[in-house]
């Protein structure tokens, strides 16, 4: 078993650095031209959390037995969606060190180191299988924050689209990113005697980072997408550095560059 997700796990590293290498073949909107490697880094992003999201969302549809018993009931292909993601996150890692320095990428880093620690334990053990398939359904809001993150690329906000992509934002990040690291954190401390304590330790550390990071980033979009700015008096020559208007009603930039949670 642990062969098999050590392969798939292979594989799918090889797949995504594969999309990372293909995608600067294709021409990057003009709109987005400025960035062009984060727009193709978002892209595969969006690929893997399209995939896993609502394979993770089927599969416990069908296999509700995973969740009632996530360290030993799964089906083989349970595994597998889980190497997927393993392989995802450490091309999206590499891809980060070859086109960014340490100091910009060093947040998300950590964040993909915690990640794949937690889910490489399912890889190498066979056990908790279901417990990580459950953290995959945060993949369902991700999507909707990369869908935002290249609305914001190519210079779409304000508009409906943007809206309406931040309303489903901030609805699946409470549905599916918050209830199930609440789920997940209820049950790793009712169970904690059937967890070794290494393992505790380490999925505590990942929960608690990943739910910290979700909540600061629940706050960020309200402030900068749904609350409305303060009035203030016109002053000639002056914009907003932060936001989406200008003093004379103007859109401008936004400053959304730590919006940008991968999961």
């Amino acid at each position: 078993m642990a062969t098999s997700g050590l392969l798939v796990t292979g594989a799918s590293f090889a797949a995504f650095r594969g999309l990372h290498w293909g995608l600067q073949l294709l021409p990057t909107p003009a709109s987005a031209a400025q960035d062009r490697w984060k727009w193709r880094n978002i892209c595969v992003s969006l690929v893997h959390s399209l995939f896993t999201g609502p394979g993770a969302l089927l599969g416990l549809l069908l296999h509700p037995q995973m969740a009632a018993d996530p360290i030993h009931n799964h089906p083989p292909w349970a595994l597998m969606l889980v190497a997927v993601s393993v392989g995802y996150f450490l091309a999206d890692g590499a891809d980060m060190l070859w086109n960014q320095t340490l100091g910009q990428a060093w947040e998300l880093l950590c964040h993909h180191l915690v990640v794949v620690s937690c889910l490489s334990t399912a890889i190498l053990s066979g056990h908790y299988v279901g417990f990580s398939v459950v953290s995959l359904l945060l993949e369902l809001n991700t999507s909707c924050l990369h869908l935002r993150k290249l609305l914001l690329l190519s210079h779409q906000a304000p508009s409906l689209a943007f809206s309406v992509t931040s309303w489903a934002t901030l609805t699946t990040l409470a549905l599916f990113r918050l209830v199930p690291l609440g789920w997940m954190s209820l049950w790793l401390i009712r169970q904690h005697h059937q967890v070794p304590l290494a393992l505790v330790i380490l999925g505590g550390t990942g929960l608690v980072t990943v739910g910290a990071m979700s909540i600061i980033l629940c706050v960020r979009i309200l402030v900068s997408d749904v609350l409305p700015s303060r009035p203030r008096p016109p002053t000639p020559g002056h914009k907003e550095t932060r936001g989406t208007r200008t003093c004379d009603g103007e859109p401008v930039t936004r400053d959304d560059s730590t919006l940008s949670l991968k999961d």
